[in-house]
């Protein structure tokens, strides 16, 4: 039995990875988190009511800001580990830009102390694998027709990616210094239940319910919204399932590159409009809308995001349901329990 540990546990998309591991494998998992404006340990709660009495035995939490290096006692609270997912960090953009020092700390300095506590472990036991959770943003806007690959140049174009982006370097440096097995993941706009109310899809699934407009970013012509490739956050957890018990040949894809990179993307690209449009049929609604042109009066916001997910695709794994059904399971859910869409 593997014993699992995962950062920011009571954030966004752990708490769905959390729930996914328990209920697929029999790996014991250990939460690691602050508990700020990001982790909510209503999530946990949440997710804790589904599992039986066993399941929830191989649940553990510690309370802990990554920002101080792990201490003798958090040591031995965390037990002996085999794989470490590294999901703790700042990760709002527009906090990023009125708090960029923030994010240096939470992003740069407390993935410095995770890594170094990986270090140390490694030297007492072989770690098994340790997943540097990243984001598509590192490579800033793209182009029309442009998908990024996994290692494409970084073009970060705010505080939260450049520090996404600053973390990835000192994974990289661990693992071509230190040894540590270290992978490094890109995710692209993460949905689901229980999300934070401000994020679009929440904050669509709130204003289309009550029938008011919604605000679609779009170009200076306000004729183009914005576009992303949306993935649900189990088909996340599903992907990250894949990679920890796949056998993965680092010569025959990487050319040898060490500290392996992985894009993980939704099956396809919607803009805005469209997203709000499927959004407001999933509720029978009218939709209202507003194109505004945000992203060229607001530096640090890009209108346009994409990654290849042809890496991913040839090692075995895509999405395995439809990013449309997916947004209206997370509607329908919403809807029945809307405490999770009120700000």
């Amino acid at each position: 039995m593997k014993r699992v540990l995962i950062t920011g546990g009571a954030g966004f998309i752990a708490h769905h990875l959390i729930y996914y591991l328990i209920k697929n494998t029999n790996w014991d998992i250990v939460s690691l988190d602050r508990l700020d404006y990001s982790g909510n340990l209503n999530r946990l709660d949440n997710i804790l009511l589904k599992l039986t009495a066993e399941q929830k035995k191989r649940v553990k939490v510690i309370f802990h800001d990554l920002k101080s290096e792990i201490n003798p006692w958090i040591k031995k609270e965390l037990g002996d580990i085999d794989i470490i997912l590294h999901l703790a960090a700042g990760s709002h953009v527009d906090r990023s830009i009125d708090f960029p020092m923030e994010f240096v700390f939470d992003n740069v300095v407390g993935t410095a102390n995770i890594l170094d506590y990986a270090r140390i472990l490694n030297k007492e036991k072989k770690l098994e694998r340790f997943v540097y959770f990243s984001t598509d943003e590192v490579f800033g806007p793209a182009p029309e027709g442009v998908d990024y690959k996994e290692n494409d140049r970084y073009n970060s174009t705010n505080p939260y990616s450049a520090t996404k982006a600053g973390g990835e370097e000192l994974a990289v440096a661990y693992e071509n210094t230190y040894g540590l097995p270290i992978y490094i993941t890109h995710t692209m706009n993460v949905f689901g239940e229980r999300q934070h109310p401000e994020k679009f899809i929440p904050m669509c699934i709130k204003r289309i319910r009550d029938g008011e407009s919604v605000t679609i970013h779009s170009d200076k012509s306000k004729k183009i919204p914005g576009s992303r490739h949306y993935i649900h956050a189990e088909d996340v957890s599903e992907a990250i399932h894949f990679l920890l018990t796949s056998s993965i040949d680092n010569e025959v894809d990487y050319g040898g590159a060490k500290c392996p990179k992985f894009n993980i993307v939704g099956s396809e690209e919607l803009n805005n409009l469209e997203l709000a449009q499927i959004i407001a049929d999933s509720q029978g609604k009218e939709l209202k809308y507003e194109m505004v042109d945000f992203h060229s009066s607001r530096p640090g916001h890009d209108l346009r995001y994409s990654l290849s997910g042809e890496k991913m695709k040839k090692l075995g794994w895509t999405p395995s349901i439809k990013l449309t059904e997916r947004i209206k399971q997370v509607v329908e859910w919403s809807l029945k329990n809307d405490n999770w869409i009120e700000l």
